[in-house]
């Protein structure tokens, strides 16, 4: 059946050719794209060409109107697996019509306006091929088509044609370009197109400098199965790879990363393989296998007592697993039993490594063996992680495979400046917004590591000239220690742009608007829990209760605000949350009186109270905080979950949820959760967790099971949540909410909002695309300043209640 009906003759009497420029916008470079124009436009009998350029894709179209129209429809349809197409623009075309038929011709240059396409996993046929003994790509490392492979990693600028690549490094053999050159060929115009006889080479390369004899995978796999590290070119940067059962290869890995406890990343060779260690559901298997091919996570299979990987992922429930993401991991796990722990090459908290000469150095004394090759990583590129909740995929970080695909903005939008956003101190990921679009950058990481932040002054420079970006506004974070907001306003004094500073939680509640597609003027009940964050009173917030859209926001209420003795102390040693909070709640003496037989008791007796007594009473070091985060950590450290110290952000709740019992969630009444009271502060209203307090006390009196009362805790908050959303809802008329921040990552908690909300009749906002965490802050931070842009409303943040 042919894709158009048949063409009218040149010499019709009943229809005359007509021409038409068709501009495609949307992610429609390097996915096959123009080869798909092609073939579509040789089965309609039109003539003319198609090429990329800055914009995207330009066609030259002739042939009668109604096949011009036929050919328009068909387009979106056509449009290949990775591609994306925002819009078709169709123009008359007066020139004379070429002779010949349709044609590929070369790409044009420009101002950027395209978008840059993620790098996706390998192909199904791709894999076959590097699979094949009777295939001239069997074994090798670096087979893609246009499909699959590398994008981001490799682009240097758009378009994305291989002159512009770190693919331009390898010239064509004959037989590739005769697949590049073939419009038959899934490679026809595949960029990062290579074999063994013109692409890059692999090596392994040891601890003394030498290079490795023999099958250079055979030679890996074996350094692997005898517990040794081997650190791994991948597709954005260097990975380090040991045994996963290899309890002392991991113990070494935690060693030299000085990563304690922060779980690692595993890879499998297929579900299989994943099924045998995690309960596997089909919407696991879906994002495990799809273009993006993130790490999932997902609950372990129960063993009772018996961990199937020691070491890999201490104190919690679920395991982070990964598919192959490239042809080059596929062949290294052909042959081996089980998993291997895939992390990141780097320190803990350092960017990854990305060239040869660094990796050499930094992970020397680190990894036992390099497994290098020759193609240059453009940029640095994390794997990113996701997690089903609610029956939902929904990412944690977002990086490889999803960044830098531009996210649309709702409509309203179209005319905004462009604004360059900062974004976080933690997590951090900038925004560049444009064209009614926002390009969020991918993920940077924690900017308290002196080479962690160097690269993300490197990336927003890269950024910035990728897209030709040149932006209008600078969007800050008010909190006046972070480094992305001390380098925007930088940026902001060397090019004379205003400056727009954004409340932090704000900010969340706008990406999450953002990217549900919610118009300007609309407003919402935000709901917004995460650790800490400036307020607008120059206080730290952190359990939110929001009312407003983009440019707009006020403070209805919030959690109890609680001091942190020993300011950032606190963070690290929740036990200091969880003193702070007895002595808010009950006081020492009446706790003393009332629950001294509790080992909780005699921990934080032996404790320097008088002093954090002092702090507290003085103000020293102890700001307040009206946080959600510290309040989950200090209910794990009463629980004695981290109680001393936590290794990395977020352990306490991460251990915490896994301690959750299935049946006293399910099954026990609501009326045994633990109580939290809703009461009046000024023009304010608070949750306040003293009655949670008592009953958890009371509890751990009567012995009561952790994990129940880990259950109990964070249902009874669930429902103190819905209880002050429901009485907001009641006051202001709206009922539309939105849930955002990094606590909003607990699935636990985060699955009873949404259901209990649900049955309550509201509509529920939540996250997809973007992390509810700080990885998500700068698309927020961009949405409002461009919102704010639009209504020429800029304000004094801290003047007024709208940040």
């Amino acid at each position: 059946m042919s894709l158009c009906p048949p063409p009218v003759r040149d010499d019709s009497p009943v229809m005359s050719r007509a021409g038409e420029v068709m501009r495609v916008r949307g992610l429609v470079q390097g996915v096959g794209f123009r080869p798909a124009v092609w073939r579509l436009a040789h089965a309609c009998g039109i003539s003319g060409d198609v090429s990329n350029d800055s914009e995207g894709v330009l066609i030259h179209a002739w042939a009668d109107a109604n096949t011009l129209d036929d050919f328009a429809e068909r387009l979106r349809s056509s449009c290949p697996p990775l591609g994306r197409i925002d819009s078709i623009e169709r123009h008359a075309f007066h020139e004379t019509p070429p002779s010949g038929s349709f044609r590929i011709v070369a790409s044009a240059s420009g101002r950027a306006h395209t978008g840059v396409v993620p790098d996706a996993v390998t192909c199904r046929a791709c894999i076959d091929e590097t699979l094949d003994p009777s295939s001239r790509r069997y074994g090798y490392a670096f087979t893609n088509c246009t499909h699959c492979g590398p994008r981001l990693s490799i682009i240097q600028a758009i378009p994305y044609d291989r002159p512009n690549t770190t693919m331009a490094a390898f010239p064509l053999c004959d037989a590739c370009a005769s697949e590049y050159d073939d419009p038959n060929d899934r490679r026809f115009h595949a960029q990062p197109i290579a074999c063994p006889a013109c692409g890059p080479r692999l090596w392994l390369e040891l601890a003394d400098g030498s290079v490795a004899e023999g099958d250079v995978l055979d030679v890996t796999r074996r350094f692997i199965e005898r517990g040794k590290i081997v650190a791994i070119k991948g597709l954005g940067g260097f990975q380090l790879a040991c045994a996963a059962s290899d309890h002392a290869a991991i113990a070494k890995l935690r060693a030299l990363k000085h990563r304690e406890s922060k779980p690692f990343a595993l890879l499998a060779r297929d579900v299989a393989m994943i099924e045998r260690y995690c309960v596997v559901s089909g919407a696991d298997e879906v994002l495990l296998a799809s273009t993006a091919g993130p790490i999932v996570i997902m609950p372990m299979i129960d063993r009772g007592m018996l961990d199937p990987f020691p070491g890999v992922a201490p104190g919690i429930a679920t395991l982070g697993f990964m598919l192959p993401s490239t042809p080059l991991h596929h062949l290294l796990m052909q042959s081996l039993d089980g998993p291997v722990v895939l992390t990141s090459g780097n320190l803990v908290d350092e960017p990854q490594c990305i060239d040869n000469g660094e990796a050499r150095q930094r992970l020397a004394g680190m990894a036992d063996a390099w497994l290098m090759h020759d193609r240059d990583i453009a940029r640095r590129v994390d794997d990113s992680v996701a997690r089903i909740m609610g029956g939902v995929p929904r990412l944690i970080r977002r990086s490889r495979g999803y960044a830098p695909a531009p996210l649309r903005l709702p409509r309203d939008f179209s005319a905004a400046p462009p604004v360059l956003a900062m974004g976080a101190q933690q997590k951090n990921t900038f925004c560049l917004l444009r064209d009614g679009e926002a390009v969020l950058s991918h993920h940077i990481g924690e900017l308290e590591n002196g080479e962690t932040y160097r690269d993300y002054t490197v990336s927003l420079s890269r950024y910035q000239h990728l897209f030709e970006h040149d932006a209008g506004f600078v969007a800050v974070d008010l909190h006046p220690e972070y480094l992305s907001r001390k380098r925007g306003i930088d940026i902001a004094r060397q090019r004379y742009l205003p400056l727009a500073e954004i409340q932090h939680h704000h900010a969340h509640l706008a990406a999450c608007l953002a990217e549900n597609d919610v118009d300007l003027g609309t407003e919402v009940l935000g709901i917004v829990l995460d650790g800490l964050g400036m307020g607008l009173d120059n206080a730290l917030w952190g359990g939110e209760f929001l009312l407003g859209g983009y440019v707009n926001f006020k403070r209805l209420a919030s959690f109890t605000p609680v001091a942190l003795p020993g300011g950032a102390y606190a963070v690290y040693e929740p036990w200091r949350n969880t003193y702070a909070h007895l002595s808010a709640s009950l006081g020492w003496p009446r706790f003393t009186k009332q629950y001294a037989k509790l080992d909780l008791h005699h921990f934080l007796a032996s404790r320097p109270l008088t002093l954090l007594d002092q702090m507290i009473e003085r103000g020293i070091n102890s700001p307040v905080a009206s946080s959600a985060g510290r309040l989950f950590d200090a209910v794990a450290a009463a629980l004695g979950v981290c109680r001393e110290r936590v290794q990395y952000e977020g352990q306490a709740a991460i251990e915490l949820e896994a301690m959750i019992d299935t049946r006293t969630l399910h099954d026990e009444d609501d009326a045994l959760a633990y109580p939290f009271e809703i009461i009046e502060a000024d023009t304010s209203l608070l949750i306040n967790p003293k009655p949670m307090w008592i009953a958890l006390l009371d509890d751990l009196l009567r012995a009561t099971p952790v994990p129940v009362m880990a259950t109990r805790f964070h249902k009874g908050l669930a429902i103190a949540i819905v209880r002050m959303t429901v009485r907001l809802c009641a006051s202001t008329q709206v009922c539309t909410v939105a849930l955002s921040g990094g606590v909003m990552q607990n699935r636990v908690l985060f699955e009873q909002l949404t259901t209990r909300l649900a049955a309550g009749g509201f509509n529920v906002l939540t996250h997809r695309q973007v992390p509810s965490n700080d990885g998500g802050i700068a698309l927020g931070q961009a949405a409002i300043t461009a919102a704010r842009a639009l209504a020429s409303a800029f304000v004094e943040p801290r003047s007024t209640s709208c940040a």
